[in-house]
């Protein structure tokens, strides 16, 4: 795990006449655990942050060029945004991240990146054709020769998700063809769209979650399910604990991430005989567990690493067009 970056309590130390940079943070709320420390440590390099209701935002289109009403004032001056958006706005969310983009408004993660991570199967396709490796997995909605999908995933237990789920839900566990048949029926009449993929054995009831900022991971919990779960979220009860990283597990994070085209994601691995293996990629990672066992401050890598890629973007000819 490269744990380079600053400690808690310990910010960079301000420079003299440095230009004053307005930080926008998309978030629902302002007390959200990494809301409030991304605004503590804008604060703590000498900057200003500016904390936006993604469902707040207003999007005016016009001849004249975009433009954004915020609690009835235009906004303006954005030298950078870090989207923290939930996946209960993810359509809402895409649109207002698009918008900042149009603005001219270096976003760190783009609209793009954030849509493919939502979407497992998107995600996976993009890691598999570069040769990552993943759990198989089917999509089908052709509810015959069942059997034959779960053989292409390797046999039973077999776990089955929703396309779209989010901190474990809409994942579950099939022991037995008659439970995977039950399951996809309910799911497909309900108009939801699922995937069918391999359980890797070895790895049951835990994970990796690897934070990745950049070109590097910032830091690495393994995630273990609690009594009775198979799902090690976090969120569901799971416990976690801090490690240091494999180099292999740290560079399949990192290319995970860029693949997808995210600058922060939360990348989750199964330790699996064969090496590490993505499970899913997370655009707005919680990592208040992260922080609090290691100390490290996870939010003022992210504050920098969003700095510095608004001045590498603003160095190139702005690409004006649609995500």
């Amino acid at each position: 795990m490269a744990a380079r970056s600053t400690r808690r309590g310990k910010p960079p130390p301000r420079r003299r006449h440095r230009i004053r940079k307005t930080l926008a943070i998309l978030s629902r709320k302002r007390s959200l655990y990494a809301t409030r420390r991304l605004v503590e440590a804008v604060k703590a390099r000498g900057h200003r942050s500016l904390v936006l209701d993604t469902l707040r935002c207003n999007l005016v289109i016009a001849n004249s060029g975009p433009r954004m009403i915020y609690r009835g004032m235009e906004v303006r001056g954005l030298d950078v945004a870090i989207p923290r958006i939930g996946a209960s706005i993810t359509a809402y969310g895409l649109a207002v991240v698009r918008h900042l983009e149009q603005m001219g408004v270096p976003v760190c993660n783009r609209a793009q990146g954030i849509a493919s991570s939502r979407d497992k199967l998107r995600c996976l396709q993009l890691l598999a054709r570069e040769g990552l490796l993943i759990p198989r997995t089917v999509m089908a909605h052709d509810r015959s020769n069942l059997a034959r999908l779960v053989e292409e995933v390797g046999g039973l237990p077999a776990i089955i998700k929703l396309i779209r789920g989010t901190q474990g839900v809409g994942v579950m566990i099939a022991s037995t063809l008659a439970e995977v048949q039950t399951i996809l029926d309910t799911f497909w009449d309900l108009g939801q769209e699922i995937v069918l993929q391999e359980m890797i054995k070895e790895s049951r009831g835990r994970d990796v979650r690897a934070l990745v900022v950049g070109d590097r991971v910032v830091g690495a919990m393994r995630r273990q399910a609690k009594k009775g779960e198979f799902r090690s979220n976090i969120h569901r009860g799971g416990a976690g604990t801090v490690i240091r990283l494999q180099e292999s597990y740290e560079r399949a994070a990192v290319r995970a991430a860029q693949l997808v085209g995210l600058e922060v994601a939360g990348v989750d691995m199964l330790e699996s005989r064969d090496g590490p293996k993505i499970m899913e990629i997370n655009s707005s990672p919680g990592f208040e567990g992260l922080e609090r066992a290691t100390r490290l401050d996870v939010a003022g890598a992210i504050v920098d690493h969003a700095l510095a890629y608004a001045e590498r973007q603003r160095a190139q000819p702005l690409v004006r067009g649609l995500a």
